[in-house]
């Protein structure tokens, strides 16, 4: 039987697991994860086929592993995965930064090893499995980072299980994905956070709870994550993040003085603001750009690096985009 093997059953995994188990049939999915609990719940939840405690087991016959743990676990993972991975294996990740992710791969894996690194735009406060959704990834962007020795099929392959998942797939470079998404995802999370300690450090607070309603809730949501995950994209992307805390100090200390001055500039940065964001939502920022595209792949070639296993599971992956459409 055609399997994939998931580590890591935290709230990407776990989704990544329900939608391929509803999309894609006669494929197994073999699930494990460190925690026994997590583990058990993935069952239940319908995430996993069966659940392998032993790390090595886990990848038995499997054609594609996704590495979907924080960033800073990366690479113990990729170590230990390493000795027991055939060649034409196709992996790949899940993490919120790139740059060290494509290092370790380069460095571990053996040449035969075919490594596509990716990052799902997508996620919810509730941190791991119980924050596990099937349509997680809909309609999400889904970054696709591989190496450069990466065979166009393996990257293929990838591309045709993030359409499966309901997500958009794009390319891009590794350091301007950390660059970009330290501003339009981990900087609102130290937002969050410190607006959350800001507010909760207050004498006042306990009176203050009870007039915290929608706005306070919308901002400081993201305080509410997996403090691992987040703990993890601090270390991994802290140099993006700073530059990111550093202009976002600036336009704080400016608007601090727009406030105290009051006026036509104050309502003109309001304006902008809401303009901006609307532009945002309406799409118009996006209308002029396009994703890109990867050549469709030689099954032929596939064959030589994965044999019929990894051909039968790209057909499936394929056919299952093309119904989409």
């Amino acid at each position: 039987m055609n399997r994939i093997t998931i580590i890591g059953l935290g709230q990407i995994g776990a989704s990544i697991g329900i939608t391929l188990r509803r999309e894609l049939k006669g494929i197994e999915i073999i699930g494990h994860d460190i925690d026994p609990e997590t583990a058990g719940k993935a069952r239940k939840l319908g995430a996993v086929d069966k659940i392998s405690y032993s790390l090595p087991l886990s990848l038995d016959e499997s054609s594609i592993i996704i590495v979907a743990v924080p960033a800073s676990r990366v690479e113990q993972v990729f170590k230990e995965i390493e000795p027991h991975l055939k060649p034409g294996v196709i992996v790949t990740d899940t993490s919120s930064t790139k740059q060290d992710v494509l290092k370790w791969a380069e460095s571990i894996f053996a040449e035969t090893i075919e490594f596509v690194g990716g990052h799902p735009m997508a996620g919810v406060e509730t941190p791991g499995i119980d924050g596990a959704q099937d349509n997680l990834f809909d309609h999400a962007s889904y970054a696709i980072i591989p190496l450069e020795r990466t065979s166009s099929e393996a990257v293929d392959t990838v591309v045709n299980l993030i359409k499966v998942l309901g997500a958009e797939p794009f390319f891009i470079d590794p350091t301007e994905h950390d660059s970009l998404v330290a501003g339009v995802s981990h900087l609102p999370i130290a937002i969050s956070i410190i607006l959350m300690n800001t507010v909760s450090k207050s004498a006042g607070w306990v009176e203050m709870s009870r007039l915290a309603a929608g706005s306070f809730r919308d901002v400081s949501r993201l305080a509410s994550g997996s403090v691992d995950m987040q703990h993890s994209i601090f270390l991994t992307n802290k140099e993006s993040i700073i530059r990111w805390i550093d202009g976002f100090q600036d336009e704080l200390v400016a608007f601090r003085e727009l406030v105290e001055k009051g006026g036509d500039p104050l309502r003109d940065t309001l304006k902008g603001a809401f303009n901006s964001r609307s532009d945002w939502l309406s799409g118009k920022i996006n209308k002029d750009n396009t994703i890109s595209e990867l050549p469709t792949s030689s099954e032929t070639m596939l064959g030589m690096f994965g044999g019929d296993k990894l051909n039968e599971i790209t057909r499936k992956l394929k056919k299952r985009s093309e119904q989409d459409r």
